[in-house]
């Protein structure tokens, strides 16, 4: 995970990912997701901020100190063990709650996206780790095992096998299975997942791509409680329309 408050570009291969930003977007985007959500105008009534890593956590401890008038709790873990605790312990009858996740890679598991859905009282944005995680393991054919493995707990199916390849038998009778995904596609298979789970999914998730136009991120918004779903759903679409 980047570091809290603000997010680092540790690596030069990673300054491309803003290259094409104006100075403001490029200045919002390495703000960083909690600076920048303590410093709205109209705040929420408590934040809890997850970090795996001790070191971070001591960057959002100082943050916190940086907003005394916010309620906010810090707590250090696994945000698959972390959150799913927090929405057992919560009333979802008497809650409503917005959760960002922004992984480097494929660390978010279904399973979570599934808990949050559950509640029908969480609005989520999340980073889909298109070009950081996900491509990576589609390879030319058929991935290796522990690659499938993690590809179907990331997706929560394993359907994604009869979407991104197809069995092709040659005249020897052997047995392969190229790649037909691509970017659109892969998308596409995501943003349906969400759907089968979610009040209501943005079908334009935001792409991030790096200096070569491709794709590293979706970010992705999905609405849990039906009754304000269409009105989160129109916010949110307007936010990824009109972000650069």
């Amino acid at each position: 995970m980047p570091a809290p408050g603000y997010q680092t570009l540790a690596e030069p291969s990673e300054a491309p990912l803003f290259k094409e930003l104006s100075e403001s977007n490029t200045q919002a985007f390495l703000q960083g997701s909690a600076r920048i959500a303590l410093a709205m105008n109209k705040p929420f009534g408590e934040y809890l901020l997850i970090e795996k890593r001790a070191g971070h956590v001591a960057e959002l401890e100082r943050l916190r100190a940086a907003f005394p008038d916010r309620r906010i709790r810090i707590a250090q873990g696994d945000a698959n063990h972390v959150l799913q605790d927090w929405i057992q312990c919560t009333d979802w009858q008497r809650t409503r709650a917005v959760v960002f996740l922004d992984p480097y890679g494929m660390q978010v598991e279904w399973s979570l996206i599934k808990a949050i859905a559950d509640t029908q009282a969480i609005d989520l944005w999340l980073l889909f780790p298109f070009g950081m995680g996900v491509n990576r393991l589609l390879t030319k054919e058929a991935p290796p095992p522990v690659w499938e493995e993690k590809l179907t707990r990331f997706f929560g199916t394993d359907e994604w096998r009869d979407r991104f390849y197809q069995r092709q038998i040659d005249m020897f009778g052997n047995v392969f299975e190229p790649r037909l995904a691509n970017a659109a596609s892969i998308k596409q298979f995501f943003i349906e997942r969400l759907a089968t789970i979610f009040a209501a999914v943005a079908p334009n998730p935001l792409v991030l791509t790096n200096s070569r136009n491709n794709p590293l991120y979706l970010l992705c918004f999905a609405a849990g409680n039906p009754k304000g779903a269409q009105t989160a759903l129109k916010i949110a679409q307007h936010i990824l329309g009109h972000t650069p």
